[in-house]
C-alpha cells in the first residue's frame, strides 16, 4: 500500500510558456491542483521532491499529502506530462481526493513463482493483462496485485478470478478474462514431434512363410 507521502507545493506561480520553462530551469515543475468541486490552483514543486514521492512501490499510484499554503490536502497523481524527446516532466495535474470515499483506479498485475510445468515442456508464460481496474480508498491502493504461475501447464490459463484481492479493493472488470497463458513453443512443438531417442516406430516386419 501506498505510504504516508508529504509534498510541499508552491502557489502564485506565473503561467505561460515563458515562466514555466524558467521554473523548470530553477528546478521546480509547474503542475494543476484540482478536484473535489473545488476551484483549480496552479502549483509548482520541487522536481527532487516529486521524483521521491513518485518513484516509491506505489509509483503513480501513490497516495500524496500535498501541502499547499500549509494545509495538507490528500492528492492522487492524475497525469504527467513529459518532453516528446527529452522525456523530462514539464507538467503535473494533482486530483484531490476524499481519503474515506472509494475510486477506481488501474494497478498493474505482476506474476509470481516459476511455472516448471511449463518450462519443462519447452514452453513460455504470455501474459496478457498487465493492469487492473480496481475500486478501493486512496489510501488503500495496491502497489501491485501479484498472481502466482507456479502450478501452470501448457494449455491452462489463470484469470482475473485466480487474483487475491487485498481487503477492502474489489474490480468489476470480468472474471473470465484471463491473465496469463501457458503456451507452447515452436521449439518445444519440434522437440514433440521429433521424440526422444529410441522412440522411433519399429520397422515392420514380414510374416514367416509357412
Amino acid at each position: 500500500m501506498s505510504e504516508d507521502l508529504v509534498l510541499v507545493a508552491e502557489t502564485g506561480r506565473e503561467t505561460g510558456t515563458r515562466p514555466s520553462r524558467r521554473m523548470r530551469r530553477e528546478g521546480n515543475v509547474p503542475a494543476t491542483l484540482y478536484g473535489l468541486g473545488k476551484d483549480a490552483e496552479t502549483i509548482s514543486v520541487a522536481w527532487r521532491e516529486l521524483r521521491r514521492v513518485l518513484t516509491t512501490d506505489a509509483g503513480v499510484n501513490a497516495f500524496i499529502h500535498l501541502e499547499v499554503d500549509g494545509s495538507r490536502q490528500a492528492t492522487l497523481v492524475k497525469e504527467i506530462q513529459r518532453h516528446p524527446v527529452r522525456r523530462d516532466v514539464i507538467h503535473v495535474d494533482f486530483l484531490r481526493v476524499d481519503p474515506k470515499k472509494t475510486l477506481d483506479v488501474e494497478v498493474s498485475i505482476e506474476l509470481t513463482g516459476e511455472a516448471e510445468g511449463v518450462t519443462r515442456a519447452g514452453g513460455i508464460v504470455q501474459q496478457l493483462l498487465h493492469s487492473l481496474v480496481v475500486s478501493t480508498r486512496p489510501d488503500n491502493i495496491p502497489n501491485s496485485l501479484e498472481l502466482d504461475v507456479s502450478e501452470m501447464t501448457i494449455d491452462g490459463d489463470l484469470r482475473v478470478r485466480d487474483l487475491v484481492l487485498p481487503a477492502g479493493v474489489t474490480t468489476d472488470a470480468d472474471p473470465d478474462d484471463v491473465v496469463a497463458q501457458g503456451l507452447i513453443t515452436s521449439a518445444g512443438a519440434s522437440a514433440d514431434l521429433d521424440g526422444e531417442p529410441g522412440e522411433a516406430a519399429a520397422e515392420p516386419t514380414e510374416s514367416a512363410e509357412s
